[in-house]
């Protein structure tokens, strides 16, 4: 079952005057979460929703995220309207996609590039809470106004070179902007998110509302979840790729 909307006021954290280390932020970060025994406790959240594109585009969505070992995670989102559905997995090594809206109906595998941007963007823990185990250099960079927020500013930088930015809430230490700066086949690509309406889902708390497009474009698509449940059991092939069908199999 999913509580009622985060009240930030029961946190009863005071932003302190002196210095944040990074460390202590993500402690709080944590903390704030759920903490750490209960994140660890998830090993699968299935999400439903809506995924809405500037224009008023609506489709169905769901999200379905698991834990493959240490802090790597398998996931798979399809996004449905009139009968077609998106599909983006990643199995924990490789990814792979279904888009029938440019005309294919087989799956295709994804570039490196794309694959490494899927994994970050479905994990359970977020590129902050997986940085140390994932070998990232985690930086302070002070304070920051965001829409009225004097909000903390992390800086996560990960082995392969991508970067994300994370702005936690002076109170309530949970996410509220990410930036993420990352390069997708010889391109720097920079997208922002904005993270709101916090519920817990198995103890822990995750964004109900998540809007994402690029860096200070006023476009964004917005996923807004509508239930979620923690610890679902989840068919191992989930995740798999389907196998491409035969020459023979073609030619019926």
């Amino acid at each position: 079952m999913i509580a009622a909307a985060l009240p930030f006021v029961l946190f009863g954290f005071v932003a302190p005057a002196l210095s944040q280390t990074a460390d202590e932020l993500i402690a709080k970060n944590l903390a704030a979460r759920g903490g750490a025994d209960r994140l660890a406790a998830i090993h699968s959240v299935v999400s439903r929703g809506e995924l809405r594109f500037p224009g008023d585009f609506k489709l169905a969505f769901k999200e379905t995220k698991s834990r493959t070992g240490g802090s790597a995670n398998a996931a798979r989102v399809e996004a449905t309207i009139e009968g077609l559905t998106v599909i983006q997995a990643f199995d924990g090594t490789n990814a792979w996609r279904v888009n029938p809206f440019e005309g294919r109906k087989d799956a295709e595998r994804m570039g490196a590039d794309e694959t490494r941007e899927l994994a970050d963007d479905e994990s359970i823990d977020g590129a902050l809470l997986a940085a140390r185990t994932r070998g990232s250099q985690v930086d302070y960079l002070g304070r920051e106004d965001i829409d009225g927020t004097d909000a903390y500013k992390l800086r996560v930088t990960q082995p392969d070179g991508t970067v994300f930015t994370y702005y936690l809430d002076p109170d309530a230490f949970l996410e509220i902007k990410i930036l993420e700066r990352r390069t997708i086949r010889g391109a720097e690509k920079e997208t922002e998110t904005d993270l709101a309406d916090y519920e817990r889902v198995g103890g822990v708390y995750f964004p109900f509302s998540i809007a994402s497009g690029p860096k200070d474009s006023p476009d964004k698509q917005v996923i807004t979840i509508s239930s979620a449940e923690a610890n679902v059991a989840v068919a191992p092939d989930t995740f798999a790729m389907p196998a491409q069908p035969t020459t023979a199999t073609q030619s019926k």
